[in-house]
């Protein structure tokens, strides 16, 4: 049975937010997205699963795609930890089902530290090159983008055209193991967020603030849930060899590297990711052995 997908608003924590809603069977799956990103990376995912009438929940984090604003009063991480610690809640019902946590970039980041959280009802979590484990460079590379700081210093106003173009160019260059085969409909869905330069300088200035507290943000020794982390071997914004504090932190852990594949594997493998997301789903749910 092909599940309908239920666009509809949520309030999590407190933020109110765009959701990306399956009904249908199995644990349930939560999608995560990254920085400056949205639920709409999850689009092909939640296809294939619509498709084996699985039951999942994309959202925008709050200060992304359509959600509401970050609080300028407190640092991100915490907000964004609460806000998934509530989206989990949400996901499991009143029947505390365990939730699958699928996390990319910083959605990956933020599924390991809810892996850490003892009190929520988790059966694992897949990271998928998740943010956090080296210096991240990847915020320098893209403010260093000569278009992209040409389009912020030009002394006219600049239509919404060449703001999504210029978007575009930098998030084939930075995502994408192969540019020019990205979907166009991708692309230009992802640039629908950036329709101004004050927008884009509002990601940009949620980078600045964010990128300090992306250092030493884990917990690992508290991780007590299964984990299958996934990687493509040409990301250019978070390099794989991360993947060795994790897995030397929690042991355990299940290892994918997609070969030819960059930073968002939802968007240039996605059946790749459905099945091990399906092989993970159907595990014994388990504690990983002590470190």
């Amino acid at each position: 049975m092909l599940q309908p997908l239920f666009e509809h608003r949520l309030e999590l924590a407190g933020y109110e937010t765009r959701a990306l809603e399956l009904e249908g069977q199995g644990p349930p799956v939560l999608l995560l997205h990254g920085y400056a990103d949205s639920a709409d990376t999850w689009r092909s995912l939640l296809d294939l699963l619509a498709r084996q009438d699985r039951r999942a929940l994309a959202v925008d984090l709050p200060g992304f795609g359509d959600a509401g604003p970050l609080d300028p009063t407190e640092p991100i991480l915490p907000q964004l930890t609460r806000f998934t610690a509530a989206a989990v809640e949400h996901l499991a019902g009143e029947d505390g089902e365990d939730v699958v946590v699928l996390g990319n970039s910083l959605g990956g980041c933020l599924s390991i530290r809810a892996a850490q959280d003892p009190g929520l009802p988790l059966r694992g979590v897949v990271p998928v090159a998740p943010a956090g484990f080296e210096h991240p460079k990847w915020f320098s590379i893209i403010e260093r983008d000569p278009l992209l700081r040409a389009l912020l210093t030009a002394p006219f106003p600049v239509p919404e055209r060449i703001v999504r173009g210029v978007v575009a160019q930098v998030y084939r260059q930075l995502v994408f193991a192969a540019p020019r085969a990205a979907a166009a409909e991708v692309v230009w869905s992802f640039t629908h967020f950036f329709r101004t330069r004050d927008l884009v300088a509002r990601h940009l200035a949620t980078g600045r603030r964010l990128i300090p507290e992306l250092r030493d943000c884990f917990a690992l020794d508290d991780v007590r849930v299964p984990v299958l982390l996934i990687w493509g071997d040409r990301d250019r914004m978070v390099p794989h060899r991360g993947s060795r504090i994790l897995i030397d932190a929690v042991p355990a852990t299940e290892y994918e590297i997609l070969p030819g594949i960059g930073h968002c594997p939802q968007l240039e493998a996605p059946h790749a990711v459905f099945e091990l997301l399906e092989r993970f789903c159907g595990a014994p749910a388990a504690a990983p052995a002590a470190a």
